[in-house]
Order: C-alpha cells, then structure tokens, then sequence
C-alpha cells in the first residue's frame, strides 16, 4: 500500500509541476488554488508512506517519478524537445529508480 501512496504522490507532483506553469507564477487564481492542493495532497501522501517505508528510496521514487511525468507531459503538452538523448536520460533515470526499489 505504502508503495501506491508514493506512485499517486509522484502523480501529483507531476500536476503541481504542470500547475506552475499553468499559474502564470501564482497570478491565476484557479490554477494556483489546484498547484497548491496538489501540492499538500503530494506530500501528505509522500510523509504516509515514509511511516512504512526508507525515507531515501521513497523519496528518490517521488522525485523520479515527478521528473519523468514532468518531463514528458511537458513533451506532450507544451512541445518540450525529445531528443534521444533527453529520452535516454530519462530511460537513465527510470532504471535507477528500479534498481532503488528492488535493492530497498
């Protein structure tokens, strides 16, 4: 269960990522009401799931995971570049995050 906790804070924090933009830098007030609630709801659920799990590994799978939801909404979304290698240093990441899990 802990593990979901962390999948579903990284999500969020791929929203609050995508929201920032989408605020115009808190000059939006709807968009900036949903940053700031994805926000609190990201790392309420990140803190549940350090009761249970390494604070090290939950954290870097947080942050990976909002990176690369990051990176390729903002591919999808805004027309962020692709090139092979922002994809491969994604794939880099991904893997990484892997290794942290099956060795935690």
């Amino acid at each position: 269960m802990a593990w979901i906790l962390v999948a579903v804070a990284g999500l969020l924090e791929v929203a609050w990522a995508l929201g920032l933009k989408a605020s115009a830098g808190f000059t939006r007030p709807i968009p900036s009401v949903l940053t700031v609630i994805a926000m609190v709801a990201s790392f309420y659920l990140l803190a549940q799931a350090m009761k249970v799990l390494p604070v090290g590994t939950a954290y870097a799978v947080w942050v990976g995971i909002g990176a690369v939801g990051t990176v390729l909404m903002g591919m999808l979304i805004y027309g962020d570049s692709a090139s092979p290698l922002r994809l491969l240093s994604l794939v880099l990441i991904l893997a990484g995050l892997v290794g942290l899990k099956l060795a935690g």
